[in-house]
């Protein structure tokens, strides 16, 4: 297909219509019954990603419109609130096995919370190695990545596995092999697509759980923007039920 805004659009929509077409039809539901009963026993959501798909996590984790409950976890944490120095935050972190445990001793999580994890190939270490943890300490674990990608690379975890292998629950964020949608002229992939629709699906989810808790007669924990009247003490309000256990940085 040739590389024009209309054919991106073209590939953004097709998949975005086919990701709420299959949430119409239920297929989110098991993920947002999880988060549901997260929710329900006093556990946050913890969202987590890298790369890219660290955009996954903020759309999950505190922003207007979304929930409250919600914690984002990230590589930079072990810098910001362990012992590492600023150096090890080299791109090739992502693929580490080592960092999880690091990462997870400097993680505020609860007992009854719930993993939402984005990984377009779902094979780096980290990504990996956080699921496992999660599910060797008894949370649900939700995952988001490419079905197509991640069956044609191999793991880079210890474990041989892949994200999709370990999750309770897997959304295909309907990315292709690569990422990318359209070809350039000489053979070069452009128009990588998993972003779009992670986030699409990230709100899905958000969508999903506050209806949820809606018709169950509660009022869903939402965050309004911070940049209408009210909106800051609206927030703190309601982030002051999950003192300590929800982290708000720049």
């Amino acid at each position: 297909m040739t590389a024009t805004p209309a054919a991106l659009l073209h590939e953004a929509t097709s998949r975005l219509e086919r990701l709420a077409r299959d949430a119409e039809e239920g297929a989110l539901d098991p993920a947002i019954a999880l988060l549901v009963r997260s929710l329900e026993d006093g556990g946050v959501i913890q969202a987590f990603g890298t790369g890219h798909s660290e955009a996954f996590a903020m759309e999950i984790a505190g922003r207007a419109g979304g929930l409250i409950p919600t914690n984002r976890i990230a590589l930079r944490d072990i810098v910001l609130h362990g012992q590492r120095t600023v150096d090890v935050l080299t791109g090739t972190l992502e693929r580490e096995p080592w960092v999880v445990d690091e990462l997870m001793a400097v993680s505020p999580v609860g007992a009854h919370d719930a993993f939402v994890i984005a990984s377009n190939s779902g094979v780096n270490g980290s990504i990996v190695g956080v699921a496992l943890w999660a599910k060797e300490h008894g949370h649900p674990v939700i995952a988001v990545t490419s079905l197509e990608h991640t069956a044609r690379v191999e793991p880079k975890h210890p474990s041989g596995k892949r994200l999709s292998e370990i999750a309770d629950v897997v959304i295909d964020n309907l990315a292709p092999y690569g990422d990318s949608t359209l070809e350039l002229p000489g053979g070069f992939g452009i128009g990588a697509i998993s972003s779009i629709t992670a986030a699409f699906i990230a709100q899905l989810l958000t969508l999903g759980v506050a209806r949820a808790i809606g018709d169950a007669g509660d009022t869903p924990p939402l965050y309004i923007s911070a940049n209408i009247p009210g909106g800051d003490e609206h927030n703190s309000a309601l982030e002051d039920r999950y003192r300590d256990r929800l982290r708000r940085g720049a």
